[in-house]
């Protein structure tokens, strides 16, 4: 069975969808009934609905019901444009798509604009509304009573028979499902994923939060327009109850059911709530109530959905086929550091307060190209703090912050990270749903550029793009002594590894500042040499690191620079030779004498 079972494994992932499309195909052919047909067909539908939805809701993270108002303008469009007489079924599908498209960004921006729940509640509005908008311009959709008189379609002047036109759907429901699947497999969907795990981490990558999730959700309007067109011309007619509250529901039934954080998740979902529904006359007499059943199920029975669960079984089918294999140490490898371009960053008298807590005083550091600029203090001395606002999180109320003497601060933290400056986190941030090396792969968002057109189409540029982006990860993984653990999961990943995972990711980039917070915490000694030889290489290839560390003992080793800050104030700042001399420093920092051995510190800000 383990040979087998590996046997299954090696076919390539694609392969599988494009070979159950492939009996789609041929189901014209097999003799079945219209009936069954029509049920295929009606599935299809729903499913371009659903991966659009999946796309907001699974991948982007952002609630948005707004498929159903894109797919009745996808309807509504194909009905109009076939009454003016133009039943060429290609030019319908654009234009369903384009207005579907509008749809979606008129809904969207002020929807993800104002934040939060907003765009959720934007589209549940949308829906609600629907009927009263089509009602209002009951001369072009019919009002209540649906819209008639929709003509046959035609392809280049050609009538489009039954069969024929089933099998232009199944085509076009592979085509937008590949290219769905492009777009999820690419440096694009890994951002999503980022993005709906860690808004704050996409930031810090360069990611912009609003345009991901605008992207998402206009990317599935598209599905949904052409869902649309195809409905309109199966029965050719257009009913509103078709666009109802409660097919919303359905919708977000056989997302959440199917695996809304998968792409054919929305086929499996589709196929059971459009058969369920139609094989009952009590599951149609009370379909709202069993959507909300089947939202429950996904919910809480299996919240990965039916996708979901089988990802499990192929995990536990694999540990039973492979050999399980421990954590493997980190080892330094001797890939090489070119030349770095570091970046002079300064903060000129910032200051921040919180309410009534002044988080930090007129602070002003200066971190040079080549050097390790450490900032030591005790909890709560504003360390974070600073590197929050220097990396754009927080804005400071007064002073400035440069880099290379462009002035960042109340820059958003995308800006920020595209500016030149990486970070690492006290907590680490590490990607959910990636491998080590995808993780990794991810911190290049911000340094090169692959358009979303060409990731889709597999382009050439992406091609090119991806071939960077991988040497470029596999080299980071080098460094920091992860290579080995390339295909793990980067959430599977002890603490030390996860940190160091962190200094790659932020490494990938080419930065020209790095911000390292309390990176060495938790680390053993063998990560801690690791760490410490990778910091010493980069400073001398000229990078800009600064440092927030607790460890003085490493702090004294590494930094050519020292700042100390106490209650949002720099209290001390010179080399470690004259911290480490500093009588002052050393009794309210360490609480030893100026004369004592400097000790190791601990604890988190």
């Amino acid at each position: 069975m383990a040979a087998l079972w590996l046997k299954l494994r090696a076919v390539p992932g694609w392969l599988w969808p494009l070979a159950a499309g492939a009996v789609l195909l041929v189901v014209p052919l097999l003799g079945m009934s219209y009936a069954i047909t029509r049920q295929i067909e009606l599935t299809l539908i729903l499913a371009l609905i659903v991966v659009g939805l999946n796309l907001s809701l699974g991948y982007a993270g952002e609630l948005a019901m707004g498929q159903v108002a894109m797919y009745a303008a996808g309807a509504y469009t194909a009905g109009m444009v076939s009454k003016a007489g133009v039943t060429e079924l290609w030019v319908q599908l654009l234009a369903g798509a384009a207005v579907a498209l509008v749809v979606g960004l008129i809904s969207g921006i002020p929807g993800l604009r104002l934040g939060s729940w907003s765009l959720a509640m934007t589209s549940f509005f949308l829906i609600i509304l629907l009927p009263d908008v089509l009602s209002i311009f009951k001369a072009q959709t019919g009002g209540r009573n649906g819209l008639a008189g929709i003509q046959p379609p035609t392809m280049f002047g050609e009538p489009i028979s039954g069969d024929t036109y089933y099998v232009i759907l199944v085509v076009i429901t592979i085509l937008i499902f590949a290219m769905v699947r492009n777009l999820i497999v690419s440096r694009h969907g890994s951002a999503l994923r980022v993005l709906k795990q860690s808004p704050v981490l996409a930031s810090s990558m360069g990611i912009s939060v609003f345009r991901a999730k605008l992207t998402a959700y206009a990317i599935g309007a598209l599905p949904a327009g052409l869902a649309g067109v195809l409905f309109a011309n199966l029965d050719l007619f257009i009913s509103p109850e078709a666009f109802a509250f409660s097919f919303a529901m359905t919708i977000l039934a056989a997302s959440i059911f199917g695996g809304s954080a998968s792409i054919y998740g929305a086929i499996v979902g589709a196929a059971v709530l459009q058969f369920g529904m139609n094989q009952s006359t009590n599951f149609q007499q009370f379909g709202l109530i069993i959507a909300g059943a089947f939202l429950l199920l996904g919910g809480v029975a299996f919240t990965g959905g039916l996708s979901g669960l089988m990802r499990a079984l192929v995990r536990r089918a694999d540990a039973a086929a492979h050999v399980k294999v421990g954590t493997v140490r980190p080892q330094p490898v001797p890939a090489e550091i070119g030349k770095l371009d570091g970046a002079l960053l300064r903060t000129d008298q910032v200051s921040k307060a919180f309410g009534g807590n002044q988080a930090l005083s007129e602070v002003s550091v200066e971190a040079k190209p080549g050097a390790v600029t450490a900032i030591i203090g005790p909890n709560g001395s504003g360390k974070t703090t600073l590197l929050n606002m220097i990396s754009g999180f927080y804005r400071a109320d007064s002073g400035t912050i440069s880099i290379d003497s462009e002035a960042v601060q109340g820059l958003p933290a995308y800006k920020v990270a595209r500016a030149g400056v990486s970070r690492t986190f006290q907590t680490p941030n590490v990607p959910e749903k990636l491998t080590v090396l995808e993780a990794v792969e991810a911190g290049r968002y911000a340094g090169t550029r692959a358009s979303i057109l060409a990731s889709i189409l597999r382009l050439p540029s992406f091609w090119r793009t991806h071939r960077v982006d991988r040497a470029e990860a596999e080299r980071a993984l080098a460094l920091v002594g992860l290579t080995d653990q390339r295909d793990q999961m980067a959430d599977s990943l002890p603490l030390g590894n996860r940190r160091l995972l962190e200094v790659a990711r932020s490494l990938v980039a080419a930065p020209k500042v790095l911000l390292l917070d309390e990176v060495a915490s938790g680390l053993d000694e063998d990560e801690l040499d690791v760490l410490e030889s990778l910091i010493l290489r980069l400073r001398d290839a000229g990078m800009t690191v600064i440092l927030v560390e607790h460890n003085f003992q490493l702090v004294l080793r590494m930094a050519d620079e020292i700042y100390v800050l106490a209650q949002g104030a720099v209290m001390a700042h010179g080399t470690p030779a004259e911290i480490e001399r500093n009588t002052r420093v050393m009794e309210e920092y360490l609480g030893v004498t100026a004369d004592h051995n400097a000790h190791t510190g601990g604890g988190d800000e």
